[in-house]
C-alpha cells in the first residue's frame, strides 16, 4: 500500500521507480517487466529463490553495461535461461 492506504499496482510503481532514477526513457515496461518476471520465477524455481533477486539484479547490470541497453533484455535473459535449464533438475 502507498503512503495514503491505497493499493498501487506494479504498472504504476515500475513508473515511479523508473522517474525516480531516471531512466523512464530507456525503459519499455510493456516488455521489460514480463521478461524479468518470467526470468525471475525460472530461476526461482530452478536454481532457488534467493536467487531471483540477486540474477534480477546481475541481468540489469549486464543490460546497462551493453552498447544498445535497450535491445540487449531479450539476449540476456535468454543466455540465463539457458544456463538455468542446463541445470537439470530444479531445486527444492
Amino acid at each position: 500500500m502507498s503512503e495514503r492506504g491505497e493499493r498501487i499496482t506494479l504498472d504504476d510503481w515500475t513508473a515511479a521507480v523508473c522517474a525516480e532514477l531516471g531512466i523512464a526513457d530507456i525503459v519499455d515496461a510493456r516488455a521489460m517487466v514480463p521478461a524479468v518476471l518470467d526470468l525471475a520465477r525460472d530461476v526461482a524455481h530452478g536454481v532457488a529463490r534467493p536467487a531471483a533477486p540477486l540474477t534480477a539484479y546481475l541481468v540489469g547490470l549486464a543490460v546497462a553495461r551493453s552498447a544498445a541497453p535497450s535491445a540487449a533484455l531479450p539476449d540476456v535473459v535468454r543466455r540465463v535461461t539457458a544456463l538455468v535449464e542446463s541445470r537439470g533438475e530444479p531445486a527444492l
